[in-house]
């Protein structure tokens, strides 16, 4: 395929976010929500009258509870990180892909969470695994690339369908070891045509949203947001000891709709507590307490996924992304 360099708005939006942060930030989600709101209450509705219920459309699997990165908005980096270290067992693991095979997912599948999933020194063969297993799912990876080199993006790229390198620096320039992976896959273009590879460049001190009052440089305000959220319609976000939590946002592990050491994926997915979680959610952020004052909202291909279900393209959503997965809450 290609390997691109994406950065929201080119050098202008990187003044933006460098020297008017909190400004920056609200004005895009206003944007945002203006535009992307109609969609996600669409799709909220057309969810929740289905019987079954569809299948989730991403699975995040985070692997190891762990990252390498300062980026001052996320509450998992190596200054903020407050979780007991923790990696997901090769057995759990294993049993989530198996379940998910069984059920015929077909959708996104990233190994990935609030974390660097190269820290985990299992993470090719657990993608070769769920390769195996899902040869129909779209699976991505994201990095911050502190420490991908050559070698590693070789062993992994057999097995994914995107690599997005987030590369955070507090300049517009790449990592000396990102800038020479670039120029070798610039100049090798046949040895990666299986895979697309998307360079994003990213701020450090960027501020992004408030993650449900987790963000280390963007706490929660008493204002109420009232529209509702699309994650606990499309995602499935597991974390390395087996629970089930609401979304990304909750990387304190304060939500728990169940524990896939005890309980099927697919009962936790249509079960009790996150149905209930989802139609409270359906009529506002208000009505549900942990996303009360959160402000995140999916500026992606989650939107481009939910457009084309409703039209009826399952197929096509579960292709969505590629190159349009570069939002700016990325989460790597």
């Amino acid at each position: 395929m290609s390997i691109k360099i994406s950065s929201f708005m080119g050098r202008l939006g990187w003044a933006a976010r460098k020297y008017f942060p909190n400004l920056a930030s609200n004005a895009y989600l206003k944007l945002q929500f203006l535009t992307r709101g109609t969609d996600q209450d669409k799709y909220v509705d057309f969810f929740l009258k289905q019987d079954p219920l569809p299948m989730p459309q991403v699975v995040n699997i985070e692997t190891i509870n762990r990252c390498n990165s300062t980026c001052a908005f996320c509450t998992a980096n190596v200054h903020a990180e407050k979780r007991p270290f923790m990696k997901i067992s090769d057995e759990l693991y294993r049993s989530i892909i198996d379940q998910l095979a069984d059920w015929g997912y077909k959708g996104h599948l990233t190994l990935y969470g609030n974390n660097e999933p190269l820290l985990d020194t299992r993470i090719v063969e657990l993608h070769k695994y769920a390769r195996e297993k899902l040869p129909e799912s779209f699976i991505f990876m994201s990095t911050n690339g502190l420490i991908l080199n050559l070698e590693k993006l070789r062993a992994v790229q057999p097995y994914i369908d995107q690599l997005i390198i987030n590369n955070y620096s507090n300049e517009m320039k790449m990592h000396d070891n990102i800038q020479e992976l670039y120029d070798y896959v610039k100049a090798h273009p046949q040895e990666f045509e299986d895979i697309e590879i998307i360079v994003q460049m990213r701020y450090q001190q960027e501020v992004l949203t408030n993650r449900a009052g987790s963000s280390p440089n963007k706490q929660a305000t008493e204002k109420v947001i009232k529209e509702t959220c699309l994650l606990p319609f499309t995602d499935l976000w597991i974390t390395p000891n087996g629970k089930v939590g609401i979304c990304c946002c909750d990387n304190l592990e304060v939500t728990d709709m169940g524990d896939l050491n005890t309980t099927p994926l697919k009962e936790i997915w249509e079960g009790k507590k996150l149905q209930a979680c989802r139609t409270a959610i359906a009529k506002g952020r208000q009505n549900y307490p942990f996303c009360k004052h959160c402000d995140f909202i999916d500026a992606g291909f989650r939107t481009q996924m939910i457009r084309r279900i409703m039209a009826g393209d399952i197929e096509g959503a579960n292709r969505a992304g590629g190159e349009e997965k570069n939002d700016r809450n990325n989460r790597s």
